[in-house]
């Protein structure tokens, strides 16, 4: 395949509904972010773009950052869309391929990543069947980049999946949806059930 593959990690969120920032949260004795930072970076990416809003400063100043292109999305209240279109620029022009991981989700492997790149082929979406469902980690062609660009809203990355049923690939990985924190009743569950991706 030519051109290049680029991981895009959104830990921007303000984490409202937590009351602390998130990517903070003390997991396997570090910050949850470092993480899935971990996992991104052993994915072999050409290019990890990570967009921080929320704490930015704490952030910064307390994950592992290196190898990362990060960006500041000031408009983060304005959901996830808002963090997909301020990184989008940063992106090396070379990209074919954006998989986008999220933050709070640690339970991502690095395996999920290669099984969706695998079964993508060329379709122009791909996303993650697990045993209960759809989940993240996603993958779009370059050509739907500035749809991504275009979208608004917190679930508007589903909704464009919704918008373009009949181009959606879905690849298989075995397991369940991997749990995202966004309450503390997540965090009290990802904690009983769940160590760092290896």
């Amino acid at each position: 395949m030519t051109g290049t593959v680029a991981g895009l990690v959104l830990a921007a969120g303000g984490s409202r509904r937590l009351g602390q920032p998130k990517q903070l949260l003390p997991f396997a004795g570090r910050p949850l972010l470092d993480t899935v930072l971990d996992t991104a970076r052993s994915c072999g990416f050409d290019q990890l773009v990570v967009a921080l809003g929320g704490a930015s400063d704490d952030v910064r100043a307390a994950v592992d950052l290196h190898g990362c292109d990060v960006v500041d999305n000031p408009g983060f209240g304005a959901g996830c869309s808002s963090s997909i279109a301020a990184a989008l620029p940063a992106l090396e022009r070379s990209t074919t391929v954006l998989v986008l991981l999220l933050g709070d989700q640690p339970g991502v492997s690095p395996d999920a990543v290669q099984r969706l790149l695998a079964g993508r082929g060329d379709a122009p979406l791909a996303v993650c069947r697990y045993d209960d469902g759809r989940g993240h980690p996603f993958a779009f062609g370059r050509e739907m980049l500035p749809h991504l660009a275009a979208m608004h809203g917190d679930k508007a990355v589903w909704r464009l999946l919704d918008q373009h049923a009949a181009a959606v690939a879905e690849v298989t990985v075995p397991g369940a949806v991997p749990l995202n924190v966004n309450i503390a009743d997540d965090y009290r569950q990802l904690l009983a059930t769940s160590a760092p991706a290896r």
